[in-house]
């Protein structure tokens, strides 16, 4: 075999992917090689059978990326190379008419290669050494009728390998459009199932399928996070797209909690999978233990700590469901923590404020409670009112202390009980009775969080 031919061979196994060359070049064919190469083509086309075996199996053996598909269906693998090949190697008999064809099957190739996952350079790499059996094949048929002739090849040889190069290229665009149609398809069917998850409308037999779509266990322990603007005396702004989060445990296949001088820190995921809708954003938390397992009693609280969000977002979180399909109830649970948000932003964990989460799941009766209970104060000049509920708030935070009431607001114990005195004398209300202390209370939420 002449040695100007043998170096073409070793180009072919690189892996970087070939961009088109541009469609202009000078050809060195002329009358002569074009024969020779014609005649050659011609031998090819009537043995492609064989050549189509011999390809098949230097791909097996070669390159890996193909071994699982002519595992799976061989047939299949060689009609598209045999396809692909009597396309090619007519090309180099009548350009003309098969140039179409041969585009249209190369790009074929390229989309059914990503939608099966072949590695584009696995592909490329195919495309190579289809080229090169053919070349080899081209040189042999020529050297076995007439060896003089092999040297007319090489005036044709930039013309054969600008061919291959030029279908690598529209493979290679072929493939990567597919990728992107397929990476559209996958991201929008995986914010379907989300949104129906969260819903509550995804069907009890399509949760195993979104268990293996999502990468979460079908019968996990979760929690969901909602996230909101701050409201601003009309309805809600929108939520922020996605606020920097850092999770303990959402989404991580294995969370593996490290002790350190302040207790357990954990690493943030890797991906943490959001729902958007009209009010808020909402995320899927994954959280430790399996189903009926308590799990970590602090590991909703540690989210919250951990949370790192724009300053002015209100964020709740709901408390723990067991199983996917519960998380419609996981998703109802945090948007009422997200309503017993402090209206100037904050954090609530639902379980850490379960008063105030009764108080907004039914606003028509906290309202109703809050102006029964506290009615009477609206009677009075405003600052005046302003300051006997300041103070009632604070007793109630100081655990029914004046002395640690007084202490927040400035003011001496006597001074409190003064104010809480003349409360029950204008409410009716006794503070040391339970229930009433519970109604004060709730009232007091209803008018915080209601604006009643």
């Amino acid at each position: 075999m002449p040695q100007v031919v043998r170096p073409r061979f070793a180009v072919l196994h690189g892996t970087h992917p070939a961009a088109p060359l541009p469609q202009r070049f000078r050809s060195l064919a002329d009358r002569a090689a074009v024969e020779v190469l014609h005649r050659a083509a011609r031998v090819l086309v009537a043995s492609l059978p064989v050549l189509t075996d011999r390809l098949v199996e230097a791909l097996y053996e070669q390159e890996p990326g193909y071994r699982a598909a002519i595992d799976s269906d061989r047939a299949e693998v060689w009609q598209e190379v045999h396809h692909s090949l009597r396309h090619n190697v007519g090309s180099l008999i009548q350009p003309r008419e098969f140039r179409d064809a041969a585009h249209r099957t190369s790009r074929w190739i390229g989309e059914i290669r990503a939608e099966q996952g072949v590695p584009l350079d696995a592909v490329l790499h195919a495309f190579r050494m289809g080229g090169a059996m053919v070349w080899q094949d081209l040189v042999d048929e020529t050297a076995r009728r007439d060896p003089d002739d092999v040297r007319l090849l090489v005036h044709v040889a930039a013309d054969v390998w600008n061919f291959v190069d030029e279908h690598c290229g529209i493979v290679a665009d072929a493939y990567r459009q597919a990728e992107r149609r397929l990476s559209w398809r996958r991201e929008n069917q995986q914010r379907l199932m989300v949104a129906a998850l969260l819903d509550g409308t995804a069907r009890i037999a399509d949760v195993g399928e979104a268990a293996a779509m999502l990468g979460l266990p079908e019968q996990g322990r979760y929690a969901v996070l909602a996230v909101a603007s701050v409201r601003s005396g009309g309805p809600q702004q929108p939520a922020p797209a996605r606020p920097r989060v850092t999770l303990p445990t959402a989404l991580s296949p294995d969370p593996a909690p490290t002790a350190g001088p302040d207790g357990p820190s954990y690493a943030a995921p890797a991906t943490t999978l959001w729902h958007t809708g009209p009010d808020a954003a909402f995320a899927i938390l994954r959280l430790t233990g399996g189903p009926g397992d308590p799990g970590d009693p602090g590991e909703l609280h540690a989210i919250a700590d951990a949370l790192d969000a724009p300053a002015g977002t209100r964020a709740g979180i709901g408390s723990a469901v067991d199983g996917l399909a519960a998380l419609g109830d996981a998703r109802r649970l945090a948007e009422t923590a997200l309503r017993a948000c402090p209206a100037a932003g904050g954090t609530v964990v639902l379980d850490e404020h379960l008063p105030d989460a009764l108080v907004v799941s039914s606003p028509a009766l906290g309202s109703a409670l809050a102006d029964r209970v506290l009615g009477p104060l609206d009677r009075l000049d405003p600052s005046d009112r302003d300051v006997i509920l300041e103070t009632l708030t604070a007793w109630l935070d100081a655990d029914g202390s004046a002395q640690r009431a007084g202490a927040r607001l400035y003011c001496h114990r006597n001074t409190v009980l003064n104010r809480l005195r003349r409360f029950e004398q204008l409410t009716g209300r006794c503070l040391t009775r339970p229930r009433d202390a519970v109604e004060v209370s709730l009232a007091l939420a209803a008018r915080r969080l209601l604006g009643a």
